[in-house]
């Protein structure tokens, strides 16, 4: 039986599928509690009880319901009705369990609902799913969660704001996230804006063979460092009162999490935090990558499991050496304990080249995927040497490291000497 799209919502097969956009339902404002101006004596606000109402638009000075919101819960509730089981599939984390539960209550639909609930948006990953619905109840300390954020942001933003602005005798906008994360980016300006730097000389020295000594002290006045050069320059040979080596292990980083990946995306890019998670985004809605809003680095066993075919699909060929030095994947980034909702960021294995992805969409994947080889890679192993050497007096030192084994760093390339 063919798809077909209706006003809201798809239907075929026996199945009907609606959607929401975004969040339809809001806490309600100041003014639905009673609380009709800014004045001291209605602070601070707290509803004994908050109420839920669908989302708003502003309209000159005030709010008015969405008229496209509400067709869409006009829509929702009919199906809801008429429906022989519901099953909830908005996005498997706390803000989708939110916006599910909050439809539902406000609708006041009381037909037990089943929580569809994956990482990916494949075809064997709904499928897999489908055939593992939970009740949604299972779910009830998440949107629990969900609800004592969204009621603290009111608390907080709505009582806040009017204080500040009230005593300020102007607008001041203050919320739980967005005031703290102001007063970081201040503080960190007033520092850059307040530092002084103070100059420091130090003496480098090249052997005959071109090795570079540094001086292990600064100075204070150039002339002083001059001194120290002359004097240095003038011996005839070092001696090496101290000499160190040590073999050391670097293991392979993370795997990403967003955070991880929006910071690498700037750092190597310039992306912004908000371009790298809409092209995450869409990655993901394109199934080529697991869900993206993902706060975690790490990765269960039984996904673990899955790792070793998954590096040989084709999507892996740009790094097909690299893979092939893998005998078994590194579980550096495996522990279901640091799982919240969902894991590390992977990619599913479906070809891009059947998505039609180009330029930044490119770039994003392939870091996902280059991430994913050095994360299951063997640790770099290095030899580091360390060596003080005094010269007429003053003393230098000099360091080396030579790769013994490149593990994850062969990823992306590194000298055998560093």
């Amino acid at each position: 039986m063919p798809t077909h799209k209706k006003d809201g919502f798809y239907e075929g097969n026996g199945w009907q599928v609606t959607y929401a956009f975004g969040h339809l339902i809001q806490l309600a404002m100041p003014e639905n509690y009673g609380y009709n101006s800014w004045s001291k004596g209605n602070l601070p606000m707290v509803p004994r009880e908050f109420i839920m109402i669908p989302r708003q638009k502003k309209e000159g000075k005030t709010y008015k319901n969405d008229p496209g919101v509400m067709k869409q819960l006009k829509i929702i509730k009919h199906l809801f009705e008429e429906a022989d089981e519901i099953i909830g599939a908005t996005d498997s984390a706390r803000e989708g369990e939110a916006i599910l539960r909050y439809i539902v209550d406000y609708l006041g639909i009381k037909k037990p609902i089943m929580r569809l609930w994956i990482n990916s948006l494949t075809d064997a990953a709904i499928k897999d799913g489908l055939s593992h619905l939970q009740p949604d109840s299972n779910y009830d300390s998440l949107f629990l969660a969900a609800k004592a954020r969204s009621e603290a942001d009111w608390l907080v933003g709505m009582n806040a704001t009017q204080a500040c602005s009230i005593t300020g005798k102007s607008l001041y906008s203050i919320g739980r996230v967005q005031t703290p994360t102001l007063v970081m980016i201040v503080e960190r300006y007033l520092q850059n804006k307040n530092f002084k730097s103070v100059p420091f000389w130090q003496v480098a020295l090249n052997t005959t063979d071109s090795v570079k000594l540094m001086s292990a002290g600064k100075w204070d006045e150039k002339a002083e460092a001059e001194r120290a050069y002359n004097t240095a320059s003038k011996a005839r040979s070092g001696k090496v009162i101290k000499a160190e080596k040590k073999q050391k292990t670097e293991l392979p980083p993370l795997l990403f999490s967003l955070t991880d990946l929006q910071k690498a995306a700037n750092s190597k890019y310039g992306y912004s935090a908000d371009k790298t998670l809409n092209i995450a985004q869409s990655l993901y809605e394109k199934q080529l990558i697991s869900y993206p809003r993902t706060g975690s680095s790490y990765i269960p066993d039984d996904v673990y499991d899955t790792i070793p075919e998954l590096l040989q699909n084709p999507v892996f060929d740009k790094f097909r050496e690299c893979v092939k030095a893998i005998e078994k994947p590194s579980k550096r980034s495996v522990d279901s304990s640091k799982i919240e909702d969902h894991h590390a960021l992977l990619v599913t294995g479906v070809n891009p080249k059947t998505k039609d992805i180009k330029g930044d969409e490119q770039v994003i994947y392939d870091m996902i995927l280059g991430r994913m080889v050095e994360a299951f890679s063997r640790p770099c192993e290095k030899l580091v040497s360390n060596y003080n050497v005094d010269a007429g007096g003053y003393l230098f030192t000099v360091s080396s490291t030579i790769i013994l084994e490149k593990g994850w760093r062969a990823v992306y390339g590194t000298d055998d000497k560093e």
